[in-house]
């Protein structure tokens, strides 16, 4: 059979655990889902890898998932030094990033944890209506909408990982 790995699936093949487990935190801060992920490695296509992922991501538990929302920063305020976090919330205009934090401070008292939407591609006004649209969800609603939502940022952020080479950041 013949392999058709990308260079960054080559390189998270042949990664050590150690090193593997950095690659996969980078992309989730779930450690659950990076063992999960890891454990079935080599990835021959891309594809196989997100599947991967989203069978990981069914499995994860609620602790699992508020350790995962524990890695991304608020909307309206990228982590700062960090290029992921910055090309994620690119859509999100200077003017918007005040009001879209004080909204997601709102959505933490109400939830108890950040808002996670994947802000790839959206505006900040889209962001912001999600953000108002969500406030008043139960528990249950608003975990299965992060799952989707994590399941999306992972999938983007497992894409770039395996098209690059080098260590740039997913």
């Amino acid at each position: 059979m013949t392999s058709s790995a990308t260079p960054g699936l080559s390189r998270l093949n042949a990664a050590a655990a150690g090193a593997a487990a950095a690659l996969l935190h980078e992309v989730c801060a779930s450690a659950a889902w990076g063992a999960a992920v890891a454990a079935r490695r080599p990835y021959e296509r891309l594809d196989d890898l997100l599947a991967a992922s989203d069978t990981a991501m069914a499995a994860l538990t609620a602790a699992d998932l508020r350790e995962a929302m524990a890695g991304h920063p608020p909307i309206g305020r990228p982590t700062p030094g960090d290029p992921a976090s910055a090309r994620e919330q690119s859509g999100v205009l200077d003017a918007e990033r005040a009001e879209l934090l004080a909204l997601n401070l709102a959505y933490q008292d109400a939830h108890g944890h950040v808002f996670l939407i994947c802000a790839t591609g959206a505006t900040g006004a889209q962001i912001k209506a999600a953000l108002q649209a969500r406030l008043g969800n139960d528990e249950d609603t608003e975990r299965e909408i992060v799952r989707t939502e994590l399941g999306k940022i992972n999938r983007i952020r497992l894409s770039r990982l395996a098209a690059t080479a080098q260590e740039d950041p997913p």
